[in-house]
């Protein structure tokens, strides 16, 4: 069984949605900038457009163990999560494992541009070089 939520909230300058995908007891997460406060109906829009491009994080276990909760307990649950604006810790550690794993990425391929780049380099002050003893 597959378990979606969406947080959406104000990340000074932009807001900001969370998508939470819970399935077979993993946690895996995206975030989206949305710019300017998304209306409802731009929010179900997006969705519906671009869910299945989302990039989620890698799964990390998550353990949920559901109980029994009184009626009026429930009511007070879900008036504190809609008040709350933040992302969950779970979600931040996926998020945050996103980064890292994007980083690592964007770093080798860096890495592999500016050796390129220097090995370019060389090659032409080898050619110059060679061009400059033809002409003696």
């Amino acid at each position: 069984m597959m378990n979606s939520k969406l947080t959406v909230y104000f990340e000074n300058p932009f807001w900001v949605g969370v998508f939470e995908r819970r399935e077979e007891g993993k946690l895996s997460v995206a975030k989206v900038t949305f710019g300017s406060e998304p209306k409802d109906y731009e929010v179900y829009e997006f969705i519906l457009k671009y869910y299945d491009n989302l990039q989620f994080s890698s799964s990390i276990e998550d353990v949920v163990t559901e109980k029994k909760k009184n009626p009026k307990r429930m009511q007070r649950y879900v008036k504190k999560q809609l008040k709350d604006t933040g992302v969950g810790t779970k979600s931040q550690q996926a998020l945050q494992l996103q980064h890292e794993q994007n980083k690592k990425i964007r770093k080798k391929k860096s890495k592999e541009e500016k050796l390129a780049e220097s090995k370019r380099i060389f090659e032409l002050k080898q050619q110059k070089k060679k061009e400059k003893h033809k002409g003696r």
